[in-house]
């Protein structure tokens, strides 16, 4: 019984398939929801997540925020929820947009971290309308081998 060689260039139109299926989850994932909620009235803000060897930094833009109603929340070892209420309310004509009605008086957002934190150790300091949140990263965890 001879087996066949499979060919360099069918691994590579599987991995090429394979990379435009996650791309097309990501896109819809994107998609999915907006960036608002008309129910509670908040937005969610820009946010981005910086792994360092010790520490994971946290950075969300927060603009027209009351510094004293910031509030952070370790909700698990690797998830944080941000919320922070308005100086001034915001609606959709301010931005232009005529097709929808809504007002924003706060933004409220959770952030997934992609390795465990301990959120005792946490600091956060905010400046001209960025909030840093600090979180050192969790030592003796125990990693998952698929």
């Amino acid at each position: 019984m001879s087996r066949r060689r499979r060919s360099i260039f069918d691994i590579m139109r599987e991995r090429m398939d394979e990379l435009e299926e996650i791309a097309e989850e990501m896109f819809e994932r994107l998609l999915e929801r907006p960036s608002w909620d008309i129910t509670t009235q908040s937005l969610e803000p820009l946010c981005d997540v910086f792994v360092r060897s010790d520490r994971v930094i946290v950075t969300a833009d927060l603009p027209k925020v009351d510094p004293r109603s910031i509030r952070v929340r370790g909700i698990s070892d690797d998830l944080i929820e941000i919320t922070a209420k308005m100086r001034v309310k915001v609606n959709f004509e301010d931005w232009g947009v005529t097709h929808r009605r809504g007002e924003f008086s706060c933004f409220s957002c959770r952030v997934p971290l992609p390795v465990p934190v301990d959120m005792s150790g946490a600091e956060a300091r905010f400046r001209r309308g960025i909030l840093e949140i600090s979180l050192p990263r969790k030592k003796g965890y125990e990693i998952k081998v698929e």
